[in-house]
């Protein structure tokens, strides 16, 4: 069961620092640390935006529309961080 624990784990741990990464630049885009005119900040900004579409884009589908603050990122965060931590361990290791 090692051999398919340490892959998975490795996937979200990977997931969860792209998370991390993606997390911190919007707030310092959104408090203007950060500029998207500049080509190296938005390069790095719409790629990450890429990366976590396909994982934000569901649970933004079952999620209330909430406008101004989007819960997805965060209700990822904690469904990777479950995952990780608690569930895949309990399934796994048996």
């Amino acid at each position: 069961m090692m051999a398919i624990y340490g892959p998975i784990r490795l996937v979200l741990d990977i997931a969860f620092f792209i998370m991390i990464v993606h997390i911190i630049m919007s707030w310092l885009i959104s408090f203007q640390v950060l500029n998207l005119h500049q080509q190296l900040v938005a390069q790095i900004w719409f790629g990450l935006n890429r990366l976590l579409e396909p994982i934000y884009g569901p649970i933004r589908r079952i999620l209330p529309d909430t406008r101004p603050l989007d819960l997805a990122p965060l209700v990822a965060f904690v469904i990777i961080i479950s995952l990780r931590d608690y569930i895949l361990p309990e399934i796994l290791l048996r």
